[in-house]
């Protein structure tokens, strides 16, 4: 199989907080990057898309969820670490749960509904960078 070829700028993606009874919606990435790890649904912006319109098709494809997006919670910056690995500005945005049910696709392999303070209370679960600090922004665009 032949490597990988990473574009040579970075790319934007997206990704959700979404919340639903007072709990935010974690899923386990099934392929690099991040295989293995929770963080949030989402991916990368496609040219002529909104920010907003990428965010619902992302999660719409990945967990089959319709949402409402309520604001931008912050960002994070994924350098490439090692030869191959991919440059990403991912923005992440704080939204409520519409409708639905997860219905995952082949890019994740679990799900969990999680409380924002339980978060430091899951040592067993491989969690992306920065991921806590954008859950606690985005439960704070969401309000009680």
């Amino acid at each position: 199989m032949p490597p990988v070829v990473q574009p040579a700028r970075p790319q934007l993606a997206v990704s959700a907080a979404i919340f639903r009874g007072g709990k935010v919606l974690l899923a386990r990435r099934a392929r690099s990057p991040a295989k293995g790890f929770y963080s949030l649904p989402g991916g990368r912006v496609e040219f002529g898309e909104s920010l907003h319109q990428a965010l619902s098709r992302e999660v719409d494809e990945e967990t089959g969820l319709k949402i409402e997006i309520v604001g931008l919670a912050g960002w994070r910056e994924v350098l490439p670490a090692t030869a191959g690995a991919g440059h990403y500005l991912i923005m992440s945005f704080a939204a409520r749960w519409v409708a639905g049910e997860p219905a995952l696709n082949d890019e994740l392999d679990d799900h969990r509904w999680i409380a924002p303070d339980a978060l430091a209370d899951l040592g067993d679960l491989k969690l992306t960078g920065g991921l806590e600090e954008v859950i606690q922004s985005a439960h704070r665009l969401i309000g009680p």
